[in-house]
């Protein structure tokens, strides 16, 4: 039985990834930072039979993540997927940047996904599995548009990461890429996205499954396409 850790799983693409991998019978450790408020994700893992597991973890507190790190111990991991993201406020424009705003958007979008490497690189190495972080076309460089800065550098910083971290990590056989989930349905997309999560996520389960580590630092759309850097 596959073992995938998903962040960011009480909503949006995060719980849609939750849904899809239970449904089909995987083992899916299921993280968020407020379970108690995770109404939705509990009822999954209360319908799995035990193959589904909610743990608090806040990506961005070095306590929470070492507390959830104890928690996985050695157990293999087979995909682990930064799922956890914010768009970065309303302010992030060149001439009037919320640099708060900012800062966090760096530490949520691209730092965190480095310690979750940090924590996961052992149970991934195991048997070598797959680490995926969940991007955005705007994070390519090859599609830079104008606006929104905050979020744009963070998604292209986290692009760049991930593409060190295959290098680094080819030698174990762990797969590592970036995948954008394309424009979807969420509180972040928005009501007029063509895609609705399930949709999305469904594709990008199909790319993921088929990754050989031939792909791994490459940058890829939901539905497999490659996306220019």
């Amino acid at each position: 039985m596959p073992t995938i850790l998903v962040t960011g799983a009480n909503r949006g693409l995060g719980l849609e990834f939750v849904r899809q991998y239970a449904a089909d019978g995987d083992r899916v450790i299921a993280a968020c930072r407020t379970p108690v408020k995770a109404d939705a994700l509990v009822a999954i893992a209360a319908a799995s039979g035990g193959r589904v597991t909610v743990h608090p973890l806040d990506v961005t507190e070095e306590g929470s993540v070492a507390a959830f790190k104890s928690v996985l111990g050695d157990q293999p991991l087979d995909i682990v997927i930064a799922n956890a993201g914010t768009y970065g406020g309303a302010r992030q424009d060149w001439d009037d940047m919320d640099f708060d705003a900012w800062a966090r958007t760096l530490a949520v979008n691209l730092m965190a996904p480095m310690r979750l490497a940090g924590i996961t690189h052992r149970n991934l190495a195991a048997h070598g599995g797959k680490f995926i972080a969940i991007t955005s076309g705007m994070g390519s460089n090859a599609n830079a548009g104008g606006g929104m800065h905050a979020y744009r550098t963070s998604k292209a910083g986290l692009n760049k990461l991930v593409s060190t971290l295959a290098q680094d990590w080819r030698s174990d056989g762990i797969v590592a890429v970036p995948i954008s989930p394309g424009w979807v349905k969420t509180d972040m997309g928005g009501p007029d996205a063509p895609l609705s999560p399930a949709q999305s996520v469904g594709a990008m389960r199909k790319v993921i499954a088929g990754l050989i580590l031939a792909q791994s630092g490459k940058l890829f759309d939901y539905d497999g396409a490659a996306l220019a850097w």
